[in-house]
């Protein structure tokens, strides 16, 4: 199969991102794509809760997602969009960080609410508290397909094992972790926690990533890492998309997951322990 993962350099416009990526949605189906994945929160990347709650929009309203339902439809491809932030209606009117996979019909096939929140503090001057603005999902998810069973996942959740595991263990072949990585972070962690991901499940790692400064009417800018990543079952890097935004099409064969899981059955050697 070929897929394709979008690296995009999202603003804080939904309409000015979705005509990105219906452009580069054409194109990568144009080049073979079957399966292309969009990264995280692809509508609209913004610090300012005042400018999301001005544009963001329930899931059922979402011009978004109607776009790239039709563009699935259009073109006869799968689609993941690796998550979109969807207004609520939790009484705190925090937003959703939600994934789609979009069948070949234009159909949902499956959603996922990202579950670890990026609560974190880098550095003196770097805090991230991703749970003031959005709420964590609950339910682990593997959705399937004709062609491979996709474990859904969202940046952050990347440095969660058990969670990769369970997603492994309920079937999933292809982990995918669309991203919105930081520059530093990205830098010391990323390509090890996505390589470390696939070797200890005999899976393939999909991670299309946001990347380079992104434009904001509120003023307030945030930056991304980029290297949109693809790795082998094997833990080999398939593709590395660097920081440049953009279509990266790449070849993949659904056996080589069998083929790892041979070599080191991790899976099926996992036993049950007592804790410590």
């Amino acid at each position: 199969m070929k897929g394709a993962l979008l690296q995009l350099n999202s603003s804080d416009d939904p309409a000015d991102n979705l005509a990105v990526m219906l452009e580069y949605v054409a194109e990568a189906a144009a080049q073979g794509a079957t399966f292309v994945l969009t990264p995280e929160v692809s509508n609209c990347l913004s610090t300012s809760r005042k400018i999301q709650r001005s544009v963001l929009q329930p899931e059922a309203n979402d011009a978004t997602l109607k776009g790239l339902q039709g563009a699935a439809k259009r073109h006869d491809i799968w689609i993941l969009i690796g998550s979109l932030a969807v207004k609520t209606s939790d009484p705190d009117g925090r937003f959703a960080n939600r994934s789609f996979l979009i069948s070949p019909a234009g159909g949902i096939q499956a959603t996922y609410d990202k579950i670890h929140m990026f609560d974190v503090d880098v550095s003196e001057t770097e805090t991230w508290r991703e749970s003031d603005g959005y709420r964590p999902g609950e339910q682990a998810v593997v959705a399937r397909t004709p062609f491979a069973k996709i474990g859904m996942a969202i940046c952050y959740d990347m440095r969660f094992p058990l969670l990769s595991n369970a997603l492994a263990q309920a079937g999933a072949e292809i982990l995918t972790y669309p991203s919105a990585f930081t520059p530093v972070t990205g830098a010391a962690h990323w390509h090890s926690l996505l390589r470390a991901r696939a070797i200890e499940t005999g899976s393939f790692v999909m991670a299309p990533a946001q990347t380079g400064t992104h434009a904001s009417h509120s003023g307030k800018s945030r930056s991304t890492y980029g290297h949109s990543l693809v790795v082998s079952p094997w833990g080999d890097v398939v593709l590395d998309a660097g920081q440049e935004p953009g279509i990266y099409v790449f070849d993949f064969d659904m056996k080589d997951v069998a083929r790892a899981r041979d070599r080191v059955p991790a899976l099926s050697n996992a036993r049950k322990f007592s804790g410590p």
